[in-house]
C-alpha cells in the first residue's frame, strides 16, 4: 500500500517535471494518454503539466491496471 502512494507521488513530481514520462509511467508508451500528453508538452509546456497531472489524478485507471499487469505465468 505504502510503495503504491510513493509511486504515484513520484508519477506527479516527474508529471511537473516532464510531463509525457509520468504518464509513460502510468500509462505506457502507446496508450492515447501518453500521445496526447507529448502533443500538448510539444505545443506548450503548461498544457502539458495540466494535461498529465488531470489524467493521473482525475481518469479512471483500474481497466488499464487490469490489462497491462497481468500475471506472466
Amino acid at each position: 500500500m505504502a510503495s503504491e502512494r510513493c509511486c504515484f507521488f513520484l508519477e506527479i513530481v516527474l508529471s511537473i517535471i516532464l510531463p509525457p514520462l509520468g504518464v509513460f509511467l502510468h500509462y505506457g508508451c502507446c496508450s492515447m494518454e501518453f500521445c496526447i500528453c507529448l502533443l500538448l508538452t510539444i505545443l506548450g509546456y503548461l498544457p502539458g503539466i495540466i494535461y498529465a497531472i488531470y489524467v493521473l489524478v482525475a481518469v479512471d485507471h483500474e481497466p488499464y491496471r487490469r490489462y497491462y499487469y497481468q500475471p506472466l505465468a
